[in-house]
């Protein structure tokens, strides 16, 4: 006679403790996140309270004029309790939605990549799964590295440069820096360019990480140091800056028109000697569970054929 397997003891906190308590930390004070929540503050203070009983650990400072602070032992239990509520939630998505894929999902995207990445994303894999809601935040590397540890984004598409190395990240495609000319530019007729031709003349320099420490980092490899006439944190800007004949721009992100937004000729150029390409990676946190609708996107993205990484 085979015994029934012992059962699994039961917690002593709750999901509900848990959520107050990732709530109050994300806001900073207890009347915002109860406000958010749409509870009283009094009733979120008790839980949090109940769970530090539970805990034997002091897991939050609470003052009245400067919110709330984690201590270093609610900074790992609020670790563990994310974990714990998205995997709850995923759970209830399911269940409920008889095995179809469903849910929000925050793409997070540098904006040179965004007007390639996002289009298959939001139509294509939207088409496919239509349940699931896809929504976007443009932010510079450093700024979606950020919001992945917060988990205000669940990927982020970025340049494989400036990411922690702790971060899990699926390949997407490779391309390779060039230089951007105007069409009058007198080497605008060469089959490629050294930048030991460019540098005398003015760079109009993408000034958004890490597109401007790249570009810096190929003259200085070369033994250079280039003339920097204006500094913009906008793809277009250089794009039309360049057209106009003030300068030239060093990019990775190629568009197909070879003119600027005022109509302007433009013409690319490979740079010489080979200087390496530029991976393109989708990241996500190590720290927090992936859904089965974020591995769908994903597996979604590997799958499609985006631009290579010759001119």
């Amino acid at each position: 006679m085979t015994q029934d397997p012992a059962p699994h003891p039961l917690p002593a906190f709750t999901l509900r403790q848990l959520a107050y308590l990732a709530a109050a930390a994300d806001d900073g004070t207890i009347a915002g996140a109860a406000a958010t929540l749409r509870i009283s503050p009094s009733a979120m203070s008790d839980a949090i309270t109940e769970l530090e009983s539970v805990m034997g650990e002091r897991l939050c400072i609470r003052r009245r004029a400067h919110g709330l602070t984690l201590t270093p032992s609610g900074e790992q239990l609020l670790v563990h309790a994310r974990r714990i509520l998205a995997e709850a939630e995923e759970l209830g998505r399911v269940v409920g939605g008889a095995g179809r894929l469903s849910g929000p999902i925050v793409v997070g995207c540098y904006p040179t990549l965004a007007p390639t990445i996002l289009p298959p994303l939001l139509q294509d894999f939207g088409e496919l799964h239509p349940e699931i809601e896809l929504s976007i935040r443009e932010a510079t590397q450093d700024q979606l590295v950020d919001d992945l540890a917060s988990g205000r984004v669940d990927v982020a598409v970025v340049y494989d440069m400036l990411v922690p190395a702790h971060t899990h990240r699926a390949r997407l495609y490779e391309l390779s820096a060039h230089a951007l000319l105007a069409a009058g530019h007198p080497l605008a007729g060469a089959p490629e360019v050294r930048l030991e031709e460019l540098v005398t003349d003015d760079l109009i320099l993408l000034d958004a990480p890490p597109s401007s420490d790249h570009t810096m980092s190929l003259f200085t490899a070369r033994g250079l140091q280039p003339r920097i006439r204006h500094r913009t944190t906008s793809y277009e800007v250089v794009r039309t800056l360049v057209a106009r004949g003030l300068g030239y721009g060093i990019l990775v992100t190629r568009v197909a028109t070879p003119h600027s937004n005022e109509g302007n000729p433009l013409v690319t150029k490979r740079i010489a000697p080979a200087v390496r390409p530029v991976a393109i990676d989708m990241i996500w946190s190590p720290d927090r569970p992936l859904p089965a609708r974020t591995s769908a996107l994903i597996e979604f993205a590997q799958g499609i054929a985006w631009p290579t990484a010759e001119l």
